[in-house]
């Protein structure tokens, strides 16, 4: 057995604790020795034992001498639990397999540097793009304090998202939308404008087979349009909170509030200020957003730059339609040359549906970009 056969078991074990650790990030930890596993852990909810201790614990006496397999440098820090390094140290494990160095300013090697100076051999980058694409949320919200946003769209292959009478009502198989609210379960909020209320009244929570975890619903509603009479308000299996500006009116607020929804003011309008709302949203530590929004919002958060990542899935239908709406409304540019590309594109089939998948490439230097919409 090579170091890459154990540090894909913890990448494994990591990837399957994804949306369960908040802003913290996910790791597996393996401890092995005398070719035999020991020990096996990962970090299971914020503020619980991270995954070395659990390994250790698992491994018990036998550590000593043994290789750790980590997806994550081990931190040298006290936050919610004491060091994982200081712990490696303590149970004499003899070598630490890292996949990728921590980016919190509170570790970014030292934890690796207290390994080394205490005589433990380390070997840094088993795996790393795995690692770091398994952590990218957790990456992007602790060296900017802002949301990692991923956009979910569904069309047709002629790119409607829905019928010209507005029939949306499915365009992709059960796999695909079952994956969805795998996705769901992974984020910790989802949102939309206010029309796709209006339009779909849907419940945005995460309904799988075994129970997920239930995204905050963020709703982008300008003018206050959301009815009081809604699923996302009147059902109270999730929270949700309503982003408008400084224009709204104050009694309808209240009557919101009155409703436990959460009113959160993102500029002085008239419309949401966007790039107001990701830093809001950071400081509340919300570290990932699932984007299932219209046209307008797509186009709107993809020409402020907010969206990190896109997941574009295709039904093997055409509509057609001059005024089916689209995946996404924006200005366009004006050459192909111009035109917005992906990259570390993937394609995955979900039954008879084709997902592509891949992360904007925004143009050098920064262009002034439209930073409000609702949809």
């Amino acid at each position: 057995m090579n170091d890459e056969f154990y540090m894909r078991l913890a990448l494994q074990m990591a990837e399957a604790c994804t949306g369960q650790t908040g802003i913290n990030p996910v790791v597996g930890c393996v401890l092995v020795k005398n070719g035999k596993i020991i020990g096996m852990g990962a970090h299971l909810q914020r503020g619980s034992h991270h995954a070395e201790i659990n390994a250790l614990q698992m491994a018990g006496q036998e550590a000593q001498g043994s290789t750790a397999y980590v997806t994550l440098e081990p931190c040298s820090h006290h936050g919610r639990t004491p060091p994982c390094s200081d712990r490696l140290i303590v149970e004499k494990v003899a070598r630490v397999v890292v996949a990728c160095t921590d980016p919190n300013p509170q570790v970014a090697g030292k934890g690796i540097a207290r390994l080394r100076s205490n005589g433990i051999e380390v070997k840094v980058g088993v795996l790393e793009q795995e690692a770091l694409r398994l952590n990218e949320r957790f990456f992007k919200f602790i060296q900017n304090n802002m949301p990692f946003v991923t956009l979910k769209t569904a069309c047709t292959l002629d790119g409607k998202i829905a019928s010209r009478t507005g029939d949306s009502k499915w365009i992709t198989g059960e796999a695909s939308r079952a994956y969805v609210h795998t996705l769901r379960h992974q984020h910790q909020a989802i949102m939309v404008g206010v029309d796709t209320i209006l339009a779909d009244d849907p419940q945005l929570t995460t309904r799988t087979p075994a129970e997920g975890q239930h995204p905050l619903r963020v709703i982008v509603d300008s003018r206050l349009r959301l009815p009081l009479d809604s699923r996302v308000v009147q059902d109270t299996t999730a929270k949700t909170l309503l982003l408008t500006t400084k224009q709204a009116s104050i009694e309808q607020i209240m009557r919101l509030n009155a409703h436990g929804v959460e009113v959160l003011k993102c500029g002085d309008g008239p419309q949401v200020d966007l790039k107001l709302a990701m830093k809001l949203l950071g400081e509340r530590e919300i570290g990932s957003i699932l984007l299932e929004g219209g046209g307008r919002l797509n186009g709107a958060m993809l020409e402020a730059r907010l969206i990190d990542k896109i997941l574009l899935f295709y039904a093997p239908k055409i509509i057609g339609g001059l005024q089916a709406p689209s995946n996404f409304t924006l200005g366009g540019a004006e050459l192909m040359a111009d035109a917005l590309e992906l990259d570390r594109v993937d394609v995955a089939r979900f039954g008879d549906d084709v997902c592509i998948s891949g992360y904007p490439r925004y143009p050098e230097p920064e262009a002034e970009a439209s930073e409000s919409e609702e949809e």
